[in-house]
């Protein structure tokens, strides 16, 4: 992170700027898409985002490290004496915690409510004993704790000019988030979880053992093709929130929905193969959005300021 991002965000304390480099470090290594749009924000924006992002990455790498020889009791019990000590550290306004300490500063700053925090980490305290989901309705439990929170942290940082921006984010966060599951079939199988509803695809007569045989049968497809168009669906229904934001956040949510949603298009040009390819987006086309949108993100910039840096706008 450029010291110049620090300084225009009024990170001043060594220690602090510190752990928010931690957590751009985080960001730029485990969220290249995400990283991406971060830079299209004003500089005094980024540090927050890293930091939220920091937060969320070292939780999921508690429950989603393949490598660790804890069991899933032993990953549940660190999970919650982390939560736990994160909870205690945000009363106290306070952290030793080098990611947490920059995310309990941006949670002051920005006035984010602790709630979404809890809802987050319920959902990841899910990944280690639920391992599939018989509705939608049931899924979205987990989903809103696991994606439209994300949505819900950030809008504060990227200023909302009305309230509907809070449920059109949570919106573009599902989206985002059932984007993932279409590709990741393949992966999730590995960890024993199914994230598609049983009861969407019992509709187009798939069960989790067609699934396990990683096939992609025409049942398998459709089942598929049904996924990606309820991404499509939220996507669309998220679009007018964008407009709900400060000018200076729009070019960086537009050009996420348009690479976070590609994953679906990625997934069917190559052929709903997810069981041994990963649908990728590919860098040209991560760069055909990027720059355009970083010249209309300087234009916002000069047109209407970088909003506010320190978390002092009021409450729409």
């Amino acid at each position: 992170m450029s010291a110049r991002d620090l300084d225009q965000a009024g990170i001043t304390d060594p220690s602090m700027r510190a752990s928010y480099e931690r957590c751009r470090q985080l960001n730029a290594a485990h969220g290249k898409t995400y990283y991406l749009a971060t830079l299209l924000l004003p500089p005094a924006k980024r540090p927050y985002v890293h930091a939220l992002y920091g937060f969320a990455r070292y939780a999921d790498e508690i429950v989603d490290d393949l490598s660790s020889t804890l069991s899933d009791q032993q990953k549940a019990d660190w999970l919650d004496s982390w939560a736990s000590q994160f909870f205690a550290d945000l009363a106290s306004g306070h952290s030793e915690d080098p990611v947490c300490r920059a995310v309990i500063d941006t949670v002051q700053r920005w006035d984010i409510p602790v709630e979404h925090f809890e809802a987050f980490l319920h959902s990841m305290a899910m990944d280690l004993t639920v391992t599939e989901y018989a509705t939608y309705d049931d899924l979205y439990e987990y989903v809103y704790g696991s994606a439209a929170v994300i949505g819900l942290q950030m809008v504060p940082i990227l200023e909302p000019i009305a309230p509907q921006a809070y449920e059109r984010a949570k919106d573009l966060g599902v989206a985002f988030q059932l984007a993932n599951f279409v590709r990741d079939v393949g992966e999730d199988l590995e960890r024993g979880r199914v994230y598609l509803p049983l009861e969407d695809l019992a509709q187009f007569g798939v069960t989790r053992a067609d699934l396990e045989r990683r096939v992609v049968t025409p049942a398998v497809r459709a089942a598929l093709q049904f996924q990606i168009a309820r991404v499509r669906a939220l996507e669309e229904a998220a679009r007018s929130g964008i407009d709900l934001l400060h000018p200076s956040s729009r070019p960086c949510i537009e050009a996420a929905r348009v690479l976070y949603c590609g994953i679906v298009d990625a997934v069917e040009d190559i052929d709903y193969q997810v069981f041994d390819k990963r649908a990728t987006v590919s860098q040209a086309r991560r760069l055909s959005v990027a720059l355009p949108a970083w010249r209309k993100a300087r234009i916002a910039r000069r047109r209407n300021g970088p909003g506010h840096p320190h978390g002092t706008s009021p409450p729409p």
